[in-house]
């Protein structure tokens, strides 16, 4: 047997193992770090990583940093910045990525061959906790699997292994169906029951059993990176270059110009008072995004014919997958059929599309 096809065979070199997007933590689009999270659910630094509280005082900072372990420059942290040690049943805090349903079908879900999975990744933290990870299947009536895993102080390597499930198959689709969730703070409403280590219908008692509270205090710290999710046993983080990864995060999220002089996209007067723009996506998104747009007074320009109009933000005329038409239609004043361009004159200003599960 070739040494090539020996590789292939034990999955060291078996490319496209890893079903996570981003599990490096190399891409941060929006920020590379932001304070004060914990009072609602989003996306805030790194890219594919979401995070998830409810009903909780507690308060955090998440950022991109160079920490990660040997061969990793980068992991997600978060810095707890407001404790919470009265925590009331219904409180959760939950750091999540979500995976389309069209690249989970090698897991052969819901089939007599379902396979055997492998979620692995470094941890480490301020000091000794417990914290749980859970596999949700958003399409089988929330079906779910929870493992719990130790931090230290020191970088070190998890390995979960996660059984077949032979009930309920995943949509071959763009669609939202698999929830990878790290537990860090729960309340008892899912703390009171056994933790739910085998695949079964949703117990919300038994998702969070056993888990350390991330908000007990001001010190605490959890820092991550190397996420893979694998089908098999654990084989080598699959490392991809920053051109990957980026192209497969801008699949659900495209920063497309951020702050001072940067060109939005070459546009034209269709009325005396409404200019058009096309943005061309660098990949194809998920699905027809929406617009993300920071407006700034006067932080935009349309100029044309040796002249500028100061604007204020945009409006999303109409999308694909691949290209979307911008226009303002309050602040212009201009000659119909003048071309020109949207150009960015603020610090502050931002122009993004985004499509996430």
């Amino acid at each position: 047997m070739s040494k090539a096809r020996q590789l292939a065979d034990n999955g060291a070199a078996t490319p496209n193992r890893n079903m996570v997007i981003n599990g490096a933590m190399n891409v941060a689009q929006r920020a590379q770090s932001v304070t004060g999270i914990g009072a609602s659910a989003g996306y805030a630094t790194l890219d594919r990583f979401n995070i998830a509280p409810n009903g909780t005082a507690g308060r955090l900072t998440m950022t991109q940093t160079a920490d990660g372990p040997v061969g990793f420059a980068n992991c997600l942290k978060l810095d707890c910045t407001t404790a919470d040690t009265s925590i009331a049943a219904a409180e959760s805090l939950l750091l999540e990525t979500r995976l389309e349903g069209q690249n989970l079908q090698r897991m052969k879900k819901g089939t007599s061959s379902a396979e055997q999975t492998t979620v692995s990744f470094y941890v480490k933290g301020n000091a000794s906790a417990t914290y749980v990870v859970e596999l949700m299947d958003e399409d089988n009536s929330y079906r779910h699997i929870n493992k719990s895993f130790a931090v230290t102080t020191a970088w070190t390597r998890v390995s979960l292994t996660i059984p077949g499930d032979t009930t309920g198959a995943f949509g071959d689709d763009n669609g939202y169906s698999l929830g990878i969730k790290i537990w860090l703070h729960a309340g008892s409403n899912f703390t009171s029951g056994t933790l739910q280590t085998t695949w079964g219908a949703t117990s919300q008692t038994s998702r969070a059993v056993g888990i350390s509270s991330f908000f007990d205090s001001t010190d605490r710290t959890f820092l991550l990176t190397g996420l893979q999710f694998e089908v098999g046993d654990t084989t080598p983080f699959e490392h991809k270059t920053f051109a990957e990864d980026l192209a497969e995060c801008q699949r659900y999220y495209y920063e497309h110009a951020a702050g001072i002089n940067k060109i939005i996209s070459n546009a034209a007067a269709y009325t005396s008072s409404s200019a058009y723009g096309e943005v061309n996506f660098p990949t194809a998104m998920r699905a027809e995004p929406s617009l993300v747009v920071n407006e700034v007074s006067d932080g935009y320009n349309f100029y044309r014919n040796g002249a500028g109009d100061p604007i204020n933000d945009f409006i999303l005329q109409g999308a694909t997958k691949t290209v979307a038409q911008l226009y303002n239609d309050s602040d212009v004043s201009a000659t119909v059929g003048h071309a020109g361009f949207f150009w960015s004159v603020n610090s502050n200003c931002l122009v993004a599309f985004q499509s996430e599960l």
